[in-house]
């Protein structure tokens, strides 16, 4: 296993903080079998990476041993978001077998947090994901860590996302506020249903935290029960 450090990492403000520990909470009560999840959100740039990296942190700070997928392999944010600087070896490197699951994982220096990161641009990402590879890496995954957050792209793009719903445990669809409408929401949410994967919830997200003022990429949980997706949003 290869070591990585972050080059850069903005840390919780108070509020923010006890945002993700509220839906780190509420993530428990979906059960203990709820260890490999999705991430999605509708159109690009909601913060859906940023709010998987976050509850990462969160549950790593209560000693949980989380490792985050970069499930995106057409237009990852990870490596230049975070400054992790040069990553030789990425998903895409595992499913077209050019490099063995071990020689693709990093950990970072943060306690309890390593990563898989997307890997160099492939044509074909569906296909790959489609391989039965990244089922038996999942599978894999499970036995070594406390919980898998896949971060996947928007699902109103591409299909990638539905794939990958078919293997986790469950998914969480994040919704940036004043950006996605009710229509798209909801057919956001169908796309997944389709996919057969059970979801968890949603994560709305830039929610104005005062007035006239917007949280950056913090993300605040929303929801009444898990596996039901309902929510007020702007009208369509």
């Amino acid at each position: 296993m290869k070591s990585i450090k972050f080059g850069k990492f903005d840390k919780f403000s108070k509020q923010s903080e006890e945002y993700y520990k509220t839906l780190r909470t509420n993530l428990g009560f979906c059960g203990s079998d709820i260890k490999i999840i999705g991430f999605t959100s509708t159109i690009p740039n909601e913060g859906k990476s940023q709010v998987t990296f976050n509850l990462a942190f969160s549950l790593a700070a209560t000693g949980k041993k989380v490792l985050i997928v970069d499930a995106d392999m057409r237009k990852s944010v990870i490596v230049g978001r975070y400054k992790f600087g040069e990553v030789d070896a990425g998903l895409t490197h595992y499913l077209s077998g050019q490099k063995k699951l071990e020689e693709i994982i990093y950990s970072t220096d943060q306690e309890n947090i390593h990563v898989i990161f997307s890997g160099v641009h492939a044509p074909n990402p569906t296909e790959l994901l489609e391989n039965k590879k990244f089922e038996d890496m999942v599978e894999k995954l499970r036995d070594d860590y406390d919980f898998v957050l896949i971060d996947t792209p928007p699902i109103a793009s591409v299909i990638d996302a539905a794939v990958v719903a078919k293997h986790v445990d469950g998914m969480i669809l994040i919704i940036s506020n004043s950006e996605v409408s009710r229509g798209m929401a909801r057919s956001a949410v169908e796309q997944l249903r389709m996919s057969g994967c059970k979801i968890l919830g949603a994560v709305l997200n830039k929610v104005a935290l005062s007035k006239g003022i917007y949280g950056k990429y913090y993300g605040k949980y929303y929801g009444k029960y898990y596996g039901k997706y309902y929510g007020k949003y702007d009208n369509e």
